[in-house]
């Protein structure tokens, strides 16, 4: 087991708190966050509804379409016949698979796992991506593979989950089984993973967290059921799972790990960068069945998942033994941005470690009009973040402490209070009920409320 650092559980604690501000405030339907440190969950929270309409509240037992995460186990897969000597990367696919197009028959296996064979990405018609038709059965995939590819081989970077659902292929024919039944056997069971399987539905009785539509268009969530099953594509895209068994199943797969699932040797040719994504706004780049990229320093490698109703995420920092997937249950949820948001916070306490015992008042959620300022004791200082942006503590104000409740800003943006006083204020019981920063105060939560309705709860100017 994995020495728990220090700085671990303060950080843990404030992204928690963080994300669940940033689910309610924005009345997103839901969200689940995992991380784990050499392979133990040391975090397994949840927030929002599984069924938003319905009120029904969301577990981190909840399972969830982890979509494109199914790549990463269906490579995993096919490295794992490898190390059987069943395969091997630089075979072609048509040397298991009849009946392909002959530029599609002569993708190796390895351009198939890293997205450069040139293959189509949905096909000639995706009306399934839109629950318009269901997903694709092996007959109509095989019909489609007989199609010529886009582009040829090994020229760039283009995702495909017909290259995957082809792999899917593959992997039945070397196995004599379906893939469904071989994969859950060798790769999930393995893993130990005991919430997760490769296609919709779940097992009967497994709660499910529905997904749901965007706001935009009707001012409110439909919900999507999220149990149609994937057919012949989900080697692609069928996975279900939860945050807790993402990070258990991920974590395994870095280099530095403890894993039965895949030797290490595997385990780097899985992980490392192979090909970058040119045209990405952040730079990407992908491996067998991984994506790869950088956060201040950090690299780690993942995946993430898109469903119909479902945003999912999961990577893996190898250097500090991190694990973390944020899962959300609708079309626009943020995934991407609070996983970042989450690793953020994770970085700055590794950085400057937890904090000292002097600050242990300096802490908690305090409001104004204006909305909720956290102070967030790291290290010796406390840093005033705004939880209602995605990046809370990255150039926040600061505030050095000079006694037990009194401090200093001491590192803030031109636009801020630079220089001048914090202090919090206690009742007679030796409470903090507010806080002075600068010239204004920052009150509770409950206490805010009832001004705010006092002054202004009525319901006309006149105060009828």
């Amino acid at each position: 087991m994995t020495e728990r650092p220090a700085w671990l559980a303060p950080a843990l604690a404030y992204a928690a708190s963080w994300l669940d501000y940033q689910v309610r405030t924005g009345e997103h339907p839901g969200c689940s966050l995992a991380v784990a440190l050499g392979g133990e969950v040391v975090l397994d929270v949840a927030f929002g509804h599984a069924d938003s309409p319905a009120g029904e509240a969301l577990t981190p037992r909840h399972r969830f379409r982890v979509a494109s995460h199914s790549k990463t186990f269906t490579a995993a897969a096919i490295l794992k016949l490898r190390e059987q000597g069943r395969l091997k990367l630089d075979d072609l696919a048509g040397d298991h698979v009849a009946g392909l197009n002959p530029a599609v028959a002569a993708a190796t296996l390895g351009q198939l796992l890293s997205h450069t064979a040139g293959v189509a990405r949905d096909g000639p018609d995706c009306a399934y991506w839109v629950d318009r038709a269901p997903f694709l059965d092996e007959a109509t995939l095989r019909a489609e593979l007989g199609e010529a590819p886009p582009i040829e081989a090994n020229t760039r970077l283009k995702y495909s989950n017909h290259g995957f659902g082809l792999l899917g292929l593959v992997i039945e024919a070397i196995t004599g089984e379906s893939y469904v039944s071989w994969i859950a056997r060798e790769i999930i069971a393995v893993a130990g993973l005991a919430e997760t399987t490769p296609d919709a539905p779940p097992p009967g009785g497994a709660p499910m967290a529905r997904g749901h539509g965007g706001r935009a268009m009707l001012g409110r969530h439909l919900v999507f059921p999220g149990d149609q099953p994937t057919d012949a594509l989900a080697p692609a895209t069928g996975f279900v799972s939860t945050a807790a068994d993402l990070v258990r199943f991920f974590g395994q797969l870095s280099p530095t790990a403890d894993s039965q699932v895949l030797s290490v040797a595997s385990r780097r040719e899985m992980t490392r960068p192979q090909w970058k994504d040119a045209w990405s706004p952040a730079p990407l780049s992908y491996g067998l069945g991984t994506i790869s990229g950088d956060f201040g320093g950090w690299a780690w490698f993942g995946h993430s998942g898109g469903f119909q109703g479902y945003i999912t995420r999961t990577l893996v920092v190898p250097e500090q033994g991190l694990a973390i997937a944020c899962l959300t249950n609708v079309i626009d949820g943020m995934a991407h941005a609070w996983l970042d948001g989450v690793l953020g916070i994770l970085k700055r306490f590794a950085e400057a470690g937890p904090p000292i015992p002097a600050l242990a008042d300096w802490t908690g959620r305090w409001w104004s009009v204006w909305g909720a300022t956290d102070l967030v004791a790291v290290g010796d200082t406390v840093v005033l973040a705004t939880p209602a942006l995605l990046t809370p503590l990255l150039k926040a104000s600061e505030v050095a402490v000079s006694a037990p409740d009194e401090g200093r800003i001491s590192q803030a943006g031109a636009f801020a209070s630079f220089g001048e006083p914090v202090r919090l204020i206690r009742d007679a019981g030796g409470s903090v009920t507010e806080v002075q920063v600068a010239g204004g105060r920052l009150v509770g939560q409950d206490a805010l409320a009832a001004e705010l309705l006092r002054r202004y709860g009525s319901t006309s100017p006149s105060g009828d």
